[in-house]
């Protein structure tokens, strides 16, 4: 279980004043049971709209996503999403929102409780089950919506920034975590980043998208991911080989980025 398949998906937005907006043009890509991808590229390229099909919150124009063998259709509880703000529960504790997905869906309470009392372990709040959500901080309530996630058991976790609203040590602290949670669960995960190194960090498999129309500009397979299990990230950040990809990525991007603001000065 796990498997997901994004084939030849295109989104077009039509303009109310006419005219449209081409989104996505003939995006296929493959992901196996266990990958973590992470996908970025210049602004406007497309990458949390295409998360955002991926999840069934929006439809696209052509093609499809198969998530083992099935067409998505719209959200299902197989698909998690992690937001970058937690869109959290304000006027629950922490364990009522992790316990959300379970309780809604009637499972016994026990289980639950159980499951529940895992999660808080597995994410690092033991002792924070009965605390409010405005009692913590930024990070911790990241920390929530990781385990409120991982309470409906998805087959794949999709994370749009979930860290970037993040302070660079608790950023940091979060990517570690998001590696242990991929290597002790083995779900897919689909991570959208603006951060070049996060991306790095938190990709076995990375894509960087182009815009005009949002496509597929370049895959790499990394061995970043599978390091940062077991070696602290700012070990893994001096290898040689991340070093050069850092600078390979940030001038493509920085190349796509001023050939966009090339055509807003040709159009003006």
């Amino acid at each position: 279980m796990g498997s997901l398949k994004i084939d030849r998906i295109s989104m077009r937005f039509d303009l109310p004043g006419g005219g449209a907006v081409q989104a996505l043009k003939d995006v296929s890509l493959e992901l196996n049971k266990g990958e973590l991808l992470s996908v970025l590229g210049p602004s406007g390229c497309g990458k949390t709209t295409l998360l955002n099909i991926v999840a069934g919150f929006l439809a696209p124009t052509e093609g499809e996503i198969l998530l083992n063998g099935k067409r998505v259709k719209g959200p299902g509880p197989e698909r998690g999403m992690v937001f970058q703000q937690g869109a959290l529960f304000e006027w629950m504790n922490v364990r009522k929102n992790i316990s959300f997905g379970p309780d809604m869906a009637h499972k016994p309470a026990v289980e639950t409780a159980r499951k529940v009392d895992e999660l808080l372990k597995i994410v690092g709040l033991k002792d924070f089950g009965d605390k409010m959500i405005y009692e913590l901080s930024g990070g911790m309530q990241q920390r929530v919506a990781l385990a409120r996630c991982l309470a409906n058991d998805p087959d794949v976790i999709l994370m749009d920034e979930p860290l970037g609203a993040l302070d660079a040590l608790t950023r940091e602290k979060m990517q570690g975590l998001v590696l242990k949670l991929w290597k002790e669960t083995g779900k897919t995960i689909i991570l959208i980043t603006h951060s070049v190194e996060e991306a790095l960090l938190l990709g076995e498999r990375l894509l960087v998208m182009a815009p005009r129309p949002g496509r597929i500009h370049r895959e790499y397979n990394l061995p970043f991911a599978d390091l940062g299990v077991s070696q602290d990230l700012r070990m893994v950040k001096k290898e040689r080989e991340f070093g050069e990809r850092r600078e390979e990525i940030l001038t493509m991007i920085w190349d796509m980025e001023e050939e966009i603001m090339g055509r807003q000065e040709d159009v003006a």
